[in-house]
Order: structure tokens, then sequence, then C-alpha cells
């Protein structure tokens, strides 16, 4: 019946009667949403009873945190906002901390938040939240719906401003407001929508590409904008007629292709040396689809390499990331691709031959052959029982090339930013600068969704496995077979490292005392693999793409081998001045 009167009102364009919930039902359906995440509740079962008939497939998850992550990672593949949903107070509130990292990602996502119903808002009902309150300061925007007519008017504004402005948007609708009957017609996303900023203004390109003409060493830093416009290509474009290096912005390893001549990889912590080394040469930084992070452009290894003379010129969709971090010589508000299009045009008719630098080409390929050889050789060196570089290294080899992987945040998991390489787009999903950790899993269930027939990882530690486990669960159920692979060391190795450094190797919370991973995901159903040696890796990662089932690889590492700290600049050695605390000062200890 819904069907059929969306037909109707396509023939008619008229509006016809129909409830709320089959007004909001069929706006989803107008924007392609396939899957919405969540658990079960009372507050939304009327919406939900007709998601089948709608054609929407309902992800019921053991975590609202879950929902939300698997949202992201589908909207970060697929390009279609993701939708969560649960009920109203615990339900939603419970989906804070992903919806807050989906809004460092800006990823564009829609919350529909069933809230009190209308008759008692106020009163501190059984699961009452103030849901706007609590959302306000990380989404775009809290839309609230004021009475059951603006159901389907109000979700395309949750839509348009999700789309628009690069992150979640809360529909707060009071749960009584799906019952009862309204006319409405239902809209195409063209009719209420604009996906495309253009390519920004035209003097401004202009005045960029007369300083890129200008430019003795130019470098281009790709980064997320220009992987979700498709706009690699174009920036490929624009490095090849400069032969100018390209870098990606901080865990953004598929924003351009690795195994070009020009890629120098990824800036950031434990990036890229040779994306270092090469960008604090440079006099011109095109910096297109990135807000250039405070974080994400800190010094690592010792390079503080973000040059402090450089003409930036940087492009972005959203004004309010323009010279944010850093200032710009010219800042361009638009579409990554448009923007790098028109660039390219115009650097053609002002430099009709693409330039040649063998220096700079040479330059590159030893800086890259340099850093593939420390890196190798630091994953070579004996570990207790494996060194975690050395596992980085074998499953990185193992897996194929058109492999998604996740990555969660933690001192493995951010090591892995030096060793990952993609040469397509939309195949790193990070957990991005929240770094909440319990991430990597869901979103791995999440962008397998998205593409069921390409092979998913996800990278995690055994801290973040403990927030995450529970969804093997959710992939046995929903038959998602991602790979989990889980470097155990035993310990919150991020914060073990910070310890190590600044508190004379006083452990406090750090250490980790866990089940066995690979049996307990064999109880819930799932492949479970414990590895001690790394030469194993690859063969059972060969057996669990064969099989095309969920998988946890309990991967056991060395607890001592530990990256650098990810805080330096907020992190001090301990005085103390209280006599019964003096002998944690760092003068007594360090001498």
């Amino acid at each position: 019946m819904v069907k059929q009167q969306a037909e109707i009102r396509k023939a008619t364009n008229q509006k016809v009667k129909m409830t709320p919930s089959e007004a909001i039902v069929e706006t989803l359906v107008a924007e392609n949403v396939k899957e919405v995440y969540g658990i079960v509740g009372s507050a939304f079962m009327d919406m939900l009873d007709l998601f089948p008939t709608a054609g929407i497939r309902f992800l019921p998850v053991r975590h609202e945190q879950s929902a939300a992550h698997m949202a992201d990672a589908y909207t970060r593949v697929s390009g279609v906002a993701g939708v969560v949903i649960g009920q109203n107070g615990p339900g939603i509130t419970n989906m804070v901390t992903s919806v807050a990292a989906a809004n460092q990602a800006h990823t564009p996502m829609v919350v529909i938040s069933p809230s009190a119903g209308t008759p008692t808002i106020g009163w501190d009902g059984f699961q009452e939240a103030d849901q706007v309150s609590i959302f306000d300061a990380i989404t775009k925007e809290t839309v609230r719906v004021t009475h059951k007519s603006r159901v389907a008017d109000c979700l395309r504004t949750a839509f348009r401003i999700a789309y628009a402005e690069r992150g979640p948007v809360l529909y707060d609708i009071p749960r009584d407001l799906f019952y009862g009957e309204l006319e409405d017609q239902i809209l195409e996303p063209h009719q209420y929508r604009v996906d495309s900023r253009g390519s920004g203004d035209p003097a401004s390109i202009k005045q960029a590409v007369e300083l890129l003409k200008g430019a003795k060493n130019p470098v281009i830093i790709s980064g997320r904008g220009a992987v979700d416009a498709d706009g690699v290509d174009a920036v490929k474009n624009i490095a090849e007629h400069l032969s100018a290096p390209v870098a990606v912005s901080y865990m953004h390893n598929d924003a351009f292709p690795a195994d070009h001549p020009l890629a120098v990889g990824p800036i950031g912590y434990m990036g890229s040396k040779a994306a270092m080394y090469t960008l604090k040469e440079a006099d011109v930084v095109l910096a297109i689809g990135t807000r250039l992070s405070v974080f994400g452009t800190l010094p690592c290894y010792d390079i503080d390499y973000f040059p402090k003379n450089a003409k930036i010129i940087q492009v972005d969709i959203n004004p309010r990331h323009i010279a944010r971090t850093h200032p710009v010589e010219v800042g361009i508000i638009g579409d990554a691709k448009s923007t790098s299009d028109e660039m390219y045009h115009q650097l053609q008719a002002l430099l009709p031959s693409p330039q040649e630098n063998r220096a700079c080409l040479e330059k590159i390929s030893k800086r890259k052959e340099d850093w593939e050889k420390e890196l190798v050789d630091l994953a070579m060196k004996d570990g207790n029982p494996i060194n975690p570089r050395r596992a980085l290294l074998e499953l990185t080899k193992a897996l194929p090339e058109n492999a998604i992987i996740s990555t969660d945040i933690g001192n493995v998991s951010s090591t892995a930013n030096a060793y990952l390489k993609f040469n397509q787009t939309k195949r790193h999903i990070a957990a991005l600068t929240f770094g909440n950790t319990g991430f990597a899993y869901p979103a791995a269930l999440g962008a397998q969704l998205a593409e069921p027939n390409s092979p998913v990882a996800a990278i995690i530690g055994d801290g973040a496995w403990g927030m995450s486990l529970h969804e093997v669960s959710t992939a046995i159920e929903q038959d998602i077979p991602v790979i989990a692979c889980v470097f155990n060391n035993k310990s919150w190795a991020a914060e073990k490292k910070n310890q190590v450094d600044y508190y004379d190797n006083r452990f406090i919370g750090s250490d980790i005392e866990a089940p066995d991973f690979a049996e307990v995901a064999k109880s819930m159903g799932a492949l479970g693999y414990t590895i001690d040696k790394p030469e194993d890796i690859a063969s059972v990662i060969e057996e669990v793409l064969k099989k095309r089932k969920p998988a946890v690889l309990n991967i056991f590492v060395d607890g001592t081998q530990l990256a650098p700290p990810f805080r330096k600049d907020a992190l001090k050695m301990p005085t103390r001045f209280l006599d019964k605390y003096k002998h944690l000062d760092h003068d007594v200890w360090g001498k």
C-alpha cells in the first residue's frame, strides 16, 4: 500500500493522506536509505513495522553506540547518509559518543530521536531526557518536529543540513507524533537540497593558480573531501601537471593512490617521514578537502614538518574550516572535485605542457624507499611473542588490494597509519580525531554492508575490543563476514606508554586481563584463531577470506614495543610538592 501511494504521488504530484509513520518512511525511501541501525523500541514501533514493505532493512545492534559507528562507515563507503534510531531516553543517549565521533569526522547522518510524548514532556517520566540539549553541541543541527503535519518537512530539513554541512543532524520527534493522519507530498531530494557547491569563487581560483604556477616546491595535501567528492583523479591531474608531490591528510590514507610516483604518504601521528620531509620544504601548499586539523599537523618523530612560511591554498566545502587552524593565502569554498577540475583547466591554459621535474621525482622515490626500509627494519625486530609492527606488516601484505580496513584508536591501531597503503578510495575507515575506542569493529560492519563483495578487516587493540566484541553477535545474526584483527598486548598501550615515559613505569589502570578472545568468538558462532607467530598471519587471512564468515584473530603482540605518546604537546613530567608524594617527583626518579 505504501509503495502504491508513492507511485501515485509521483504521478499526480499532489498531496495524499498518510500516517506520520508512512510520511517518515517514504521520505527515507526517497533518500535512498536501505538500512537503519539501532535497537528495537516501543517509541518507534509503528514506523518500524513499515520497514520490510518499504524495502528498508533494520539492523539491530547490541549497543546503540555501535549503531552510529556502523552508519558512519556505511556513509563513508556508500556516500548515502546513514540513519540511526533508538528508544527515547537511554537508547538515544547511548549514541552520544558515536554521534560525536561522526560529527568530528564530517559524516552526514540523521539520528531519528523519538522523545517523550507531548502530553508528558517535562514530567521526568519513564525514559525521558532532554535529547535536543544533549546533542546540540555534537551535531550540525537539532530539528524538532512540532506537529504531526511537519514530520516529512522536518526530516527533509535534517537530510538537507546533514549533506550540506557534512555531519549528523538530530531529528527529534515526540513518540505520539508517529500516529494519526495528515496530507502531504513526498518530495524527491533534488526538490529540497543541492549536493554540490560548485567550484568556488573564480577570482580565488585564478589567484591560487597563479601561486601554483610560480611555486618552486608546491606540495598537495589530499583529504577526506577529495574522497567524498570522487575528486582524487582531479587531484592527480593537478599533481601530474605540476610534478607536485602529494601527501594525504591524517588517517585518510586512501585519499591518493599510494603506488603513484608522486605519492609521499600520510602526515600526522605515526605518518610517513617521506611526507613530512617533503611538506617541510614546500613554498606553496595546496590543501584539498581537508581542514588541516591541529592534531593532524602536529610534529611527529621529532620532525616539525608543517611549513611555517609556505603560502597555503585551502579548498573546503565548509567555510567554517577555512583558515581555522593555519593562516591561508587563498581560501576557496567549494566542492573538492569541481574546484580541482577548474584549477586543472586554468593550469593547462597558463602552463600548456606538464612541468617535468626529474629531480623531484628522484627525491620522492629515494625518501619513500628509505622510509619503507625503516618500516620493514623496525617490523623485523624480534618481539615477544610478535612485534606489533611485524603483525601489521604481515597483515597488510596478506589482505587483497580492494580490502577495506577500519582502524580504532590506540597504540597499535595508530601505528598502522605508517603501514596502511591504498590505491583505491573509500578503503580506509579510521576513528579520526574524536579518538574514541570501540570504533573499528562496528565501523567495519557498516563498511561491509555498503560493499558486500569487498573483504573488510578491522584493526583493534584488546582494550577497544572489550568495547566491541558483543557486536560479533550482530555479525553472526546478520551474516556480515568482517575480520576482527585484535592486537592483544594485555594493556591500554597508548596510556601505558605515557606511564613509561612520564611516570617511571607506574602502571595504574593500564593492564588488562581478558578471556581467550578466539574461544569467545567461537562460542558466539564466529571463526576464532589465536596467533602467536607472525608467519601464521598470512595463512589465517587466506583461510578466513575463503570461508567468508565473521572471524576474530586474537594476535598476541609484545606489550613493551610501543609507539611514542599521542600527546607530547599535552603531557609534562610530574612535579610533586607535598612530602607524601615527593618520591613520585620526576627529579627524584630521573636521577
